[in-house]
């Protein structure tokens, strides 16, 4: 009886099976995306706390689901993760703090290899100025290509190549010293969105 009610709810069109969106401080995330012709799920999704202020949400896309830092870093194919801003902050400031996260969470040797890129994407956020409630960042993994930093929807310079970069960048997020703990377990989908 259970289930043939269910299946005329959903002939009907009054029970739906699947959220489309994820919504976060009133950002949606769309469950899955096209990028770089593959299709990548919303891996997860949660808020940027610093003290007890909501800088921006944070959603990680990828080609399957990961629970690890190390899963999400050796999933093979394109990869995204997105900001967006909820409350306003100086682009040189947060430069500041990427490279503060990525020197925290990368070992010596690979930083050594990889300074050149750091130094290039702070001139990146030193140009953006001032990023606005609303506006996005996206930091894009495209094999063959490298990484792709996109502000304000207007890609900015040239692709970052190496791999290690990408890897840097994610461990801002996912590493043993994360920028938000909370954020951390929410992109690897260990918790809801906070």
């Amino acid at each position: 009886m259970r289930q043939h009610l269910k299946a005329l709810l959903l002939c009907l069109g009054m029970l739906t099976v699947s959220a489309q969106a994820r919504e976060v401080e009133g950002v949606q995330y769309d469950e899955s995306i096209e990028m770089a012709g593959a299709k990548l799920q919303l891996n997860g999704a949660g808020t940027r706390y610093k003290a007890v202020f909501k800088v921006y949400t944070a959603g990680l896309y990828l080609g399957k689901k990961a629970g690890t830092a190390p899963e999400v870093l050796a999933t093979p194919g394109p990869k995204r993760l997105t900001l967006t801003f909820v409350r306003e902050i100086a682009s040189e400031e947060l430069g500041r703090l990427f490279i503060r996260g990525i020197k925290s969470n990368t070992p010596n040797e690979e930083y050594t290899r990889i300074v050149g890129s750091v130094m290039r994407m702070s001139q990146v956020f030193y140009e953006a100025r001032k990023m606005k409630v609303g506006e996005v960042i996206n930091m894009d993994w495209v094999p063959g290509k490298g990484t792709l930093i996109t502000i304000r929807g207007v890609p900015v310079g040239d692709p970052f190549p190496e791999p290690e970069f990408y890897g840097a960048l994610l461990r801002i997020w996912l590493g043993p010293d994360p920028a938000d703990w909370q954020l951390k377990d929410a992109l690897l989908g260990q918790s809801g969105a906070r």
